[in-house]
C-alpha cells in the first residue's frame, strides 16, 4: 500500500489537471447548483470533478484512502500506514460560479501527520503548483521561492472573512487588524491559490480562520518547500481550522496581530 512521494505527486498532478480541465471546459454549466447557502454554493461540477479525481486515485493507488470536500460525510477510516488523499475539487467555487479566474483543484497526500506530496492546478492561468516532502516547490516546472520581505509594513497579506466567527468579535476585526499593519491586505477567495501566491513570492503571508484541511493540505506543503512556514494555530471544532503561512520572516508579526485580535495568549 506504500508509494513514493514522487509517484504520489505524479498521480496528484494528473488528477488535478483532469478535474480542473473538466471544470474549465464545462464552465457554461457553472450555474448548476446542488445547494445554495448564504455565503457559499455547491455545484454539480464540484461533485463531478471530485469523482474524476477519485477514479484516477483508485485506479493508480488502490487501497489508499480518500477524504474529499464533497464526500466528507462518507470519509474513510484511515490507519497510520495508509496514505490519505485530501481533495478539494474546486477551491474557490463562488469565484468559479461567477466567472472569476481565481479557483483551482487541490490534491494533497499524507501518511499519518506527514505530507508526502501536493498539487494545485489553476486552470484559468494554466499554472500547476507542485511539491513533494523531499523535493522543491515548482510552478509548471520552474522553482518557487518565498519573498524576502522582512517587515510587516512592506508586506501583502492574503486573508479571508469567516462569517461564522465568535459573535463577540467585531465584524471585519481580523481584516482590519491586518490591514492596519500590513502594506496591503487582500481577499481573493481561494485558500489554496492564496498559499501558492505566498510560495511564489507574490504575497508574503496568509491567514484565515474557519477553513478546512482540504483547503490547505496541498498548498501548505508547497509553501514549506518554497522556503516558507506553515502553522496550524487553532482548531475551532467541526473540522474548522485557524491557519497561518508566511515567508517565515514576518511569521511572528502576523501571528501576534491575529492572536491579539482573537485575544489569544502568545505562542511559546
Amino acid at each position: 500500500m506504500s508509494i513514493t512521494p514522487e509517484a504520489c505527486l505524479e498521480i496528484a498532478a494528473t488528477a488535478a489537471r483532469a478535474a480542473g480541465g473538466h471544470a474549465r471546459t464545462q464552465r457554461h454549466r457553472r450555474g448548476e447548483a446542488n445547494q445554495r447557502l448564504a455565503h457559499d454554493v455547491k455545484l454539480a461540477l464540484d461533485v463531478e470533478c471530485q469523482g474524476i479525481v477519485e477514479a484516477i486515485i483508485r485506479e493508480r493507488a488502490p487501497g489508499h484512502a480518500i477524504l474529499g470536500e464533497e464526500s466528507v460525510g462518507a470519509a474513510e477510516t484511515v490507519d497510520a500506514d495508509t496514505p490519505l488523499w485530501i481533495v478539494d475539487p474546486i477551491d474557490g467555487t463562488v469565484n468559479f460560479s461567477h466567472g472569476l479566474p481565481f479557483w483551482c483543484c487541490s490534491i494533497g497526500v499524507r501518511l499519518g501527520a506527514r505530507s508526502l506530496a501536493g498539487a494545485v492546478y489553476a486552470p484559468d492561468t494554466d499554472e500547476l503548483y507542485t511539491a513533494t516532502c523531499d523535493g522543491p516547490a515548482l510552478c509548471n516546472g520552474a522553482p518557487l521561492h518565498v519573498s524576502s520581505v522582512a517587515a510587516i509594513g512592506d508586506a501583502v497579506v492574503m486573508t479571508g472573512l469567516d462569517k461564522q466567527l465568535d459573535p463577540s468579535l467585531p465584524p471585519f476585526e481580523i481584516f482590519r487588524a491586518i490591514s492596519v499593519r500590513a502594506q496591503k491586505a487582500r481577499i481573493i477567495g481561494s485558500a489554496a491559490l492564496d498559499l501558492c501566491h505566498v510560495a511564489a513570492g507574490r504575497a508574503d503571508a496568509y491567514f484565515e480562520s474557519g477553513i478546512y484541511i482540504w483547503d490547505i493540505a496541498a498548498a501548505a506543503l508547497i509553501v514549506e518547500r518554497a522556503g516558507g512556514r506553515a502553522e496550524l494555530i487553532g482548531e475551532m471544532g467541526h473540522g474548522r481550522l485557524r491557519f497561518l503561512a508566511s515567508n517565515g520572516l514576518i511569521h511572528e508579526a502576523v501571528r501576534d496581530i491575529v492572536q491579539s485580535a482573537f485575544s489569544l495568549q502568545p505562542s511559546t
